[in-house]
């Protein structure tokens, strides 16, 4: 049984030897991040959730062939939003729906309740997704990726399939436009894009 505090490139390695249990682990914990990116991304979420699966179920196919990527996370967000990309091309081709880079990334940010006792916090959270969700989608889907997937500059480029200066410049314009219309302390700003992203 594969440990899940092992680094993503140690699981990546003990699947291309055939480790069925740090597959299921890979799996277990990128399932629900992928899920959500892919229903992001399209109103389908039945084709999201296949999408996440097909992406899983080839990595184990080829296995022994593929690379250890720099960032698994990012690899795997990469091949989720790639398949969402050609399947709703596909089915805009026969049935004339819109392809991903018409749509609009629809994730929504929403305060954690649960976790925050404290009223004013819970107000000003509030705040920061209601801001956070008035971003143009471009925007939004590069902060998301930025804070609630970690991924650096170069890797939300690579997936957004722009170059690192306009990823760059949409996480700097998506914070500039927070920051000039925040109604609060600063620091409290920058509190709670750490803590609550």
């Amino acid at each position: 049984m594969s440990d899940s505090t092992l680094p993503d490139s140690q699981l990546w390695c003990l699947i291309k030897d055939d480790d069925q249990a740090a597959y299921t682990t890979l799996f277990r914990k990128y399932y629900p991040a992928l899920l959500g990116y892919g229903k992001s991304l399209t109103d389908h979420h039945g084709l999201a959730g296949d999408c996440v699966q097909e992406t899983f179920m080839e990595i184990w196919l080829y296995r022994r062939n593929l690379a250890v990527p720099d960032s698994v996370r990012a690899y795997l967000l990469a091949g989720v939003r790639r398949r969402i990309a050609r399947r709703l091309e596909r089915d805009r081709i026969f049935r004339h729906s819109r392809d991903i880079g018409e749509g609009e990334f629809s994730f929504q940010f929403t305060p954690l309740d649960e976790m925050i006792s404290d009223e004013e916090t819970r107000r000003q959270v509030q705040q920061l997704n209601t801001l956070l969700n008035q971003l143009p989608a471009r925007q939004r889907e590069a902060l998301y990726l930025r804070y609630h997937q970690q991924l650096d500059i170069d890797e939300i480029a690579r997936l957004m399939q722009i170059n690192p200066q306009s990823a760059s410049n949409l996480l700097h314009r998506g914070i500039k436009h927070i920051r000039e219309v925040w109604v609060g302390e600063m620091h409290t700003l920058a509190l709670l894009l750490c803590v609550y992203f």
